[in-house]
């Protein structure tokens, strides 16, 4: 079992930088999703029984986020650079806009979720998939996994067996987290009707 969190809300993400492997603090609000995503998780913790390990990103946004989650649910933190966001190379830390305008139409004929992987020297879909599918092979017993946007979706995308287009137009919410469990992905979250409350 995989309970896969995204890191709260950072100063960047408010601002649509993209942070890939950069890195941006958590806002205020980014600090009140840790929290709330942490009491949520202790309390279906609590009810399963389980022992639970926790492996992070070693990026600074997950580490906060994990420091957080620690506070209700005292785990040893292990960073595992698998979990890392997908790098998008010299646009990371570039907004779409500031790309469109120093790299004239290399993002023609991009849609929302398939121009992360235009960079001419990002990390390609391909690998960041292997790079998720080895991390999902490797996990041992339950754990809670704190990590990116993209890659969260790339996670969920190969744990459930989708299509590129597929797993680039998941969510990814930071008011809650996903359950990995006997093939099904499911969202955890306050305000998912019949959830915890």
């Amino acid at each position: 079992m995989i309970y896969l969190l995204r890191h709260g809300e950072t100063i960047w993400n408010t601002l649509g930088r993209f942070q890939g492997q950069k890195d941006s603090a958590l806002t205020e609000r980014g600090i009140e999703q840790a929290d709330r995503v942490a009491k949520l998780l202790q309390t279906v913790i609590s009810n399963s029984g389980l022992s639970f390990q926790m492996s992070v990103s070693p990026l600074g946004r997950t580490r906060q986020t994990a420091d957080h989650v620690k506070r209700v649910l005292p785990a040893a933190i292990h960073e595992d650079a698998r979990l890392m966001e997908v790098s998008i190379g010299y646009w990371d830390g570039m907004t779409k806009f500031e790309i469109d305008n120093e790299f004239p139409g290399v993002l023609d004929g991009s849609d929302a979720f398939d121009w992360y992987f235009k960079s001419p020297d990002g990390e390609s879909f391909d690998a960041a998939c292997a790079r998720a599918k080895d991390w999902i092979a490797d996990v041992r017993g339950p754990t809670i996994a704190i990590s990116h946007g993209l890659f969260g979706r790339l996670v969920r995308g190969v744990y459930s067996g989708l299509s590129r287009r597929e797993m680039l137009e998941l969510p990814v919410p930071q008011d809650g987290f996903y359950r990995l469990c006997d093939g099904e992905v499911s969202f955890i979250s306050n305000s998912v009707p019949g959830m915890l409350a």
